[in-house]
């Protein structure tokens, strides 16, 4: 990835730590195309999950990042998209290992359940992990395949 975009999105309830996690990536040197939300007001949380997937999706950003109460639903909404793999995690061996091992394109975690301190960490293993292939690769095409059969039967 040369030039380093990432989308990332928010629901209410994660608002206040994206603002954060948007001027950590920022001084890393990341373009970041925040999708919204742009309040703590209520919404819907699916809306920004789709909105950072179709980013994906249409090749404007490679990675994405999602956050929400939990990190729980974000993830169940994104992973609802082809060619998405989002992983909700909340400690940085997971985020990592997404990556290395999964090649997840969108972390989602939640504001609720970690500090912000974890929260910048999750995103670094994140952003900082490339997909390492081998036989990992023979399981993500598997996953692939599975969304393929799926949209062939809807």
């Amino acid at each position: 990835m040369n030039k380093k975009i990432i989308s990332i999105g928010c629901d209410h309830a994660a608002y206040n730590l994206k603002l954060k996690v948007i001027q950590h990536l920022k001084e890393k040197g990341w373009e970041v195309l925040d999708v919204g939300t742009d309040s703590c007001d209520s919404c819907d949380y699916p809306v920004f999950a789709q909105a950072v997937c179709q980013n994906i999706q249409n090749g404007v950003t490679e990675l994405g990042i999602l956050i929400c109460g939990t990190g729980i639903g974000m993830s169940m909404a994104a992973n609802k998209h082809r060619g998405i793999r989002a992983a909700a995690c909340s400690d940085t061996f997971s985020a990592r290992l997404t990556r290395l091992h999964n090649n997840a394109n969108v972390l989602c975690f939640g504001e609720r359940v970690v500090g912000m301190g974890l929260a910048l960490d999750l995103v670094d293993n994140f952003i900082e992990t490339e997909f390492e292939g081998g036989k990992h690769q023979k399981r993500v095409d598997m996953i692939t395949a599975i969304e393929e059969y799926e949209a062939k039967k809807a």
